[in-house]
């Protein structure tokens, strides 16, 4: 009965609590609509964003109509900072090859350039003609709409143009033997008579003064003087006679140097295989064999990287990484030499003795255990002194013929094989790539890396794809990059990496 009488009170007391609570809305109101206010403005800011991230439609769309209004606005092509009409189409056909707007619209930009150039030759700006003339030709406008402007320019050009002052120039230039100056002089002189017979015979004699000693360079090893002179002269006449037969001289040099720096390379001279394939490098940019002898190098060089800083000679080790960076900037294997030699003296130190420090007293038995250990954690080449890779280098340094150390090694391999083929089945990238790098890292010659490699790289491809179709450009960004490490000569790469380049252009700072 108790329990009544305090009820009987709060029912009484309730109907006072509402003043109450009006009075402290009264105190509060404002910063309430305060609030309320910054979460609207919060919320206009981020509803672009975040609906391109939800819906990748919006961003294709929104593409579109700033296209539409770039090239209504007679803003054509633009740089990367402030993209035109044809690098907004671009990007939303790299987006959906299946919208048949933004291939209409690149249409729609190359008439407008060819306006364009119509209005600059009536004008005289011939520089001006000639860049929307190539513009529609990029964008692969028809050739009978196209053909009869480039005709119109090309007859302004040589009315404006003094014939008799051009050839002379030609000529002096070829009799000083300055091939460099003759030869685009020539190449001009020919744009406004393609049929001169003078002009041709003097460009094959500027030609053939260009390619005399490239026989001699090649001799000489010096590829990237022979390499020079080739390009120019296929940059003037892609069909000089003399240019097959020259080009398979180069070839052979090249193919030469490459097996030379392999020999070096299995010979364990690192240095002189790093000294080839760095000249290489530049020279045969889409050679796979040069760029899988110039990774197989750098790896070679951030292990024994390893193996004299864990016997405290720090310059020597430097300078190995540095030549291992030169050769493979973006390896993961590198990279992992160059953790562990920085502040981890101690730890490569640590590392050889827990080894096989005590190999008379139970051989092989710590290293066995820090190494299964390693292993088992999934600790290929991180972290530095701990890795199952330190752990068997360094047991490979104190007993290289042990059967314990040997049988350890063949298991890690098949362990990372293992491991890639599981990343792979599971979509794990980065883990493959790991395990692939503790691949690389202990048997830089095995034939089977390369097909692994390629698999991994194509995987990655195929997730930037989808990422760049979602709209993401970023995340899609470092996709490519992983790939391009990987595997640089992988099928897909090169159109895929030119898409990216359009979506990046479109893509607002």
């Amino acid at each position: 009965m108790a329990s009544l009488p305090m009820a009987h009170m709060r029912l009484r007391e309730g109907p006072r609590g509402f003043p109450a609570m009006a009075a402290a809305w009264r105190r509060h109101w404002q910063g309430l609509l305060g609030a309320l206010v910054v979460c609207a403005a919060l919320l206009f800011v981020v509803r672009q964003p975040l609906a391109e991230r939800l819906w990748p439609q919006a961003r294709l769309d929104r593409l579109l109509a700033e296209a539409d209004a770039a090239l209504a606005a007679g803003w054509l092509d633009g740089p990367e900072e402030r993209p035109g009409a044809r690098q907004k189409f671009e990007a939303a056909l790299a987006l959906d090859n299946d919208r048949g707007e933004a291939r209409d619209g690149l249409l729609r930009v190359g008439g407008a350039a060819l306006l364009r150039a119509n209005a600059a030759i009536r004008a005289g700006n011939l520089d001006e003609a000639r860049r929307w003339v190539a513009l529609a030709r990029e964008l692969q406008l028809p050739r009978n709409q196209v053909e009869p402007v480039a005709a119109w320019l090309h007859r302004a050009e040589a009315a404006a143009t003094d014939l008799d002052a051009l050839r002379q120039r030609a000529g002096a230039a070829l009799a000083a033997g300055d091939v460099e100056a003759a030869l685009p002089l020539y190449a001009r002189w020919l744009e406004l008579q393609p049929d001169d017979g003078m002009a041709l015979e003097g460009r094959e004699d500027a030609l053939a003064l260009l390619l005399q000693p490239v026989r001699a360079a090649l001799r000489d090893g010096d590829l990237a003087g022979a390499a020079q002179r080739l390009a120019l002269a296929r940059r003037y006449d892609p069909g000089y006679i003399a240019l097959p037969d020259l080009q398979d001289a180069y070839a052979q040099a090249l193919a030469a140097q490459v097996r030379a720096a392999g020999e070096a390379l299995r010979r364990g001279r690192l240095e002189q295989a790093a000294g080839v394939f760095l000249r290489l490098q530049p020279l045969a940019p889409e050679n796979p064999v040069v760029q899988d002898g110039a990774r197989d190098t750098a790896v070679a060089l951030a292990a024994q990287a390893r193996r004299e800083a864990a016997g405290f000679r720090f310059e020597a080790a430097a300078s190995l990484l540095g030549q291992a960076r030169a050769l493979a900037p973006e390896n993961a294997a590198v990279e992992a030499a160059a953790r562990g030699r920085t502040g981890a003296a101690g730890t490569f130190a640590d590392a050889a003795g827990a080894g096989l420090g005590a190999r008379h007293a139970r051989r092989g038995a710590p290293f066995a255990g820090a190494f299964d250990a390693a292993l088992e954690r999934g600790d290929w080449t991180d972290p530095p002194g701990a890795s199952a890779y330190d752990h068997l280098h360094a047991a490979q340094a104190l007993a290289p013929a042990d059967p314990d150390v040997r049988a350890a090694a063949k298991r890690m391999r098949r362990a990372a094989a293992q491991c890639v083929d599981a990343a792979l089945r599971d979509n794990r990238l980065r883990l493959g790539q790991r395990c692939l790098d503790a691949w690389q890292a202990l048997a830089p010659s095995d034939p089977a890396l390369a097909t692994e490699r390629q698999r991994l790289a194509q995987r990655w491809l195929a997730v930037g794809e989808e990422r760049l179709r979602a709209g993401e450009v970023d995340v899609a960004a470092r996709a490519l990059s992983s790939a391009r490490g990987l595997d640089p000569a992988t099928p897909g790469l090169a159109e895929f990496d030119a898409r990216m380049d359009q979506a990046q252009q479109a893509t607002p700072l």
